[in-house]
């Protein structure tokens, strides 16, 4: 990847063309999923950063929750475990729990607070745990062929409820939350949750403007690689009942198409191989990825 030199006039013409959406976002929070390529490929990960500063310096708040499925998986292969996934959803038992709040409550987490931070933002790293502000419960997953049987898939969380207080403080504060998707149960258990499926709930629950999901692909394809915008759900029942749509992007949709429904009034899902995805979003009417609709 190579940087591109631009003219004055055409760096000038961007920076105006990008003014109305600054104006129209001046306050709002952006709830970001980040995940992919754009976590593991150097270049990305500089970039997502600097994303990320700039919205917050130009008077947005955004808010980061990050997934770490390939560094999980590599520790896994280090430790002779293998991951096993059931609709998207990653088997935890109790010695994968341990691994997983390692790998994304320390190593994950840690590295984007300080890559943020880096470059000029003020970054805080969470988990559900502080402060008790995601509260979870044991997950049991209907079985996709007999869904009147429930899969125990472990210590997989469902969300109960996000106290918004601690994000809220810490916007106010003009820090960037980052958010490893951990949430903690009745007994103090820990509980791997879907990333997305934290960064839809907590759009929905902290009344975002916007909730971006980066992706590893142009957005939703259709089986013959098409890129589909303005997706219904009518449209998503088909595309899941047709198995176009499965694996990690079942809850990827259903978290986006959830939020959308909640009054998440712009929900995206784009692809994270490009470089300033994020901006290109946000900033500018060259959308790079699938928009979902609530009707």
């Amino acid at each position: 990847m190579t940087d591109h030199i631009l003219s004055p006039a055409i760096e000038a013409g961007v920076l105006a063309a990008a003014l109305p959406y600054i104006r129209r976002f001046q306050d709002k929070t952006i709830v970001v999923k980040y995940g992919g390529n754009a976590m593991t490929d150097e270049q990305l990960k500089n970039c997502f950063a600097r994303d990320v500063v700039l919205l917050k310096l130009v008077g947005m708040n955004p808010v980061v929750v990050h997934g770490g499925g390939p560094q999980i998986d590599d520790l896994l292969r280090r430790v002779g475990k293998q991951g096993q996934f059931i609709q998207g959803m990653r088997v935890t038992d109790p010695e994968t729990m341990a691994l997983v709040e390692m790998v994304l409550g320390g190593q994950v987490n840690k590295e984007i607070v300080a890559l943020i931070n880096q470059h000029g933002g003020k970054a805080v790293g969470l988990t559900g745990k502080d402060g008790s502000f995601i509260r979870a419960r044991k997950l049991l997953m209907p079985d996709k062929d007999n869904p009147s049987d429930l899969l125990d898939i472990g210590q997989v969380g469902d969300i109960t409820c996000i106290d918004p207080s601690l994000i809220a403080f810490l916007d106010s504060g003009d820090f960037i939350p980052v958010i490893a998707p951990i949430g903690v149960g009745e007994d103090g258990e820990s509980y791997n949750i879907n990333a997305d499926v934290v960064a839809g709930k907590l759009a929905e629950i902290l009344k975002a403007e916007k909730l971006v999901l980066l992706t590893n692909t142009p957005g939703v394809l259709d089986q013959n690689g098409k890129l589909l915008t303005g997706l219904t759900p009518k449209q998503i029942d088909d595309l899941v009942a047709d198995g176009t749509l499965s694996g990690g992007m079942l809850p990827k949709i259903a978290s986006a198409l959830d939020a959308a429904r909640s009054g998440v009034r712009n929900v995206h899902i784009i692809d994270g191989r490009v470089e300033h995805a994020l901006l290109l979003e946000i900033l500018t009417d060259h959308g790079v990825g699938t928009m979902i609709k609530s009707k």
